[in-house]
């Protein structure tokens, strides 16, 4: 077994959730779950199909997200792993949705911080292993942080 890292580019203003499915109807049945969940949302998705023709099936409404989520999905070739880029929602928006999409069986991160994926390949093919996500913490948050956090929280209108 190899085990190698990858780093992901992610588009500029975008989030990013790198999940595993099961099924060539994946691309289609998150394409709906976003549209559905979130009106505006602009997206692309790329799935790595794992049996068949073994392609990458993409969808989206923004070509230029659907553009990088099909070329990191090829770039991580692993068997049913599947790239969403995202902008004008955030990834908590959405994950409750695409957790209820019957195919979806993981969800590696939903981010927007530097990340990398874990990846092992053996004679049969790739897997993803896990992910770096972001960097170590710096240290333990103290009163000013705790206000600031609750403050942005306010600011960006997720608490009253």
């Amino acid at each position: 077994m190899e085990i190698d890292n990858m780093r992901i580019n992610i588009p500029e203003g975008a989030n990013v959730i790198i999940g595993q499915s099961h099924f060539i109807k994946t691309v289609e049945d998150i394409y709906e779950a976003l549209v559905n969940t979130v009106p505006g949302i602009k997206f692309g998705i790329g799935f790595c199909e794992a049996s068949g023709k073994c392609l990458v099936r993409s969808e989206g409404n923004d070509e230029n997200l659907k553009q990088a989520a099909e070329n990191t999905a090829y770039e991580i070739a692993a068997g049913h792993v599947f790239v969403i880029f995202m902008k004008d929602a955030y990834p908590i928006n959405v994950l409750k949705t695409l957790k209820d999409v019957p195919e979806i069986c993981t969800i590696f991160c939903a981010t927007a911080n530097p990340l990398q994926v874990v990846i092992a390949e053996m004679a049969q093919g790739r897997g993803i292993i896990g992910v770096i996500d972001g960097e170590k913490p710096k240290g333990i948050e103290k009163e000013a942080d705790v206000k600031w956090r609750k403050d942005f929280l306010r600011q960006i209108k997720y608490k009253l």
